[in-house]
């Protein structure tokens, strides 16, 4: 019996609904931070590590499907599915644990109401890290791509597309864009608005410029406030693709690389920017770039109407004032290793080694 299953061997598994149960035994901290969709927690991590053979004994899990364990690292989850194991139950640890995670993913559909262009939203459910790959007429677009390229030429081809644009709402600070390599590997053309941060060739993409995909139409809508550069994309004047200036129920950080003074005055521009999105019609569909929950294998778009984004985000509706004061008092904690993240996406470069630690931790972007 296996002792342990790999990343994409679970992610697989849940993406055909396998029957399994997953067991999450870390700490009640460290499962808020970040867990698994669906899974069962119990804190036991403590009693696992001291070696406790009981530590399990009381926790009931179903003994007609087979148990995977997570932990942090995948270490002490091994011992909790050793002794699940003695027991007689099928159980196998996860492997790299909630680090390895980081980088699993699955895929909606998203239902624009147009049979000649289809939007399919990828999404890192380890990390909470959404892009998209947009398509009409065989050809293709990647935004805000965050995992490996070969995942989004892979789900192209098996569709029949050919990707040709690959865009970015902003320079990234949570996690390393994709994008350029994406571009690169595609022999597709790479936009980032434009911005004198990055050191790298690169097509720049300004307010009102639009970008032919097949019969598809992006247009660039620039809205500072998150970053200086920050730019959503309009498609048919129905869907935007919002980044991390708005989310769905909340709006982008502005602190970011930004000392107090500069946190305010980015404030103010996020105002203004939100007031060019909510001037949009009510129907129009948000589709942004993170989501603060993990995100469940259950093929449902992470999406809202713009009317609905309205009533589920109560910052959209004050004065401006109240607006910037609000904002700059919610900042959330800085993501981790956020200047080092930043560096390496203004020089469009992927360090070596493992990505995991560089990335760890949740999405921490949006403020409600």
């Amino acid at each position: 019996m296996n002792k342990t299953i790999d990343r994409e061997t679970l992610r697989k598994k849940l993406e055909e609904g396998a029957p399994l149960t997953i067991l999450d035994v870390r700490t009640d901290e460290e499962r808020e931070e970040w867990a698994i969709p669906d899974s069962i927690h119990a804190n036991v991590y403590d009693a696992l590590k001291a070696g406790d053979p009981d530590a399990l004994e009381g926790i009931d899990v179903p003994d007609d499907r087979p148990v995977v364990t997570v932990c942090g690292a995948g270490k002490t989850s091994l011992v909790a599915a050793e002794q699940l194991q003695e027991r007689g139950i099928e159980a196998a640890s996860l492997d790299g644990g909630m680090r390895a995670w980081s980088l699993a993913w699955n895929t909606a559909e998203v239902d624009i109401s147009d049979s000649h262009i289809s939007v399919l939203q990828i999404r890192r459910t380890g990390k909470g890290c959404l892009s998209y790959l947009i398509a009409a007429q065989g050809r293709a677009a990647v935004i805000d791509a965050a995992l490996d390229p070969q995942i989004y030429l892979d789900l192209a081809e098996e569709r029949g597309w050919t990707i040709t644009h690959v865009l970015d709402t902003h320079v990234h600070a949570d996690h390393l864009s994709r994008g350029r390599l994406l571009a690169e590997q595609a022999g597709a053309a790479y936009h980032l608005p434009a911005q004198d941060r990055v050191t790298y060739q690169h097509d720049p993409i300004r307010h009102g410029d639009t970008l032919a995909i097949g019969s598809a139409r992006l247009e660039a809508v620039h809205t500072p406030g998150h970053t200086l550069e920050s730019t959503c994309y309009l498609l048919g004047e129905r869907v935007i693709f919002t980044g991390d200036t708005l989310f769905l129920a909340g709006v982008g950080r502005p602190d970011l690389e930004a000392d107090a003074a500069a946190a305010r005055e980015r404030a103010h521009l996020l105002y203004g920017s939100l007031q060019q999105l909510l001037a949009l019609p009510a129907e129009t569909l948000v589709l942004p770039g993170h989501t603060g929950e993990p995100v469940p294998f259950d093929g449902e778009p992470i999406a809202a109407t713009l009317g609905d984004v309205r009533s589920n985000a109560p910052l959209l509706g004050v004065p401006e004032d109240k607006f910037v004061e609000t904002l700059l008092d919610r900042i959330p904690p800085t993501p981790p290793n956020h200047d080092r993240i930043v560096r390496l996406n203004e020089a469009g470069r992927m360090p070596d080694g493992d990505l995991i630690d560089l990335e760890a931790g949740a999405n921490r972007c949006a403020i409600q």
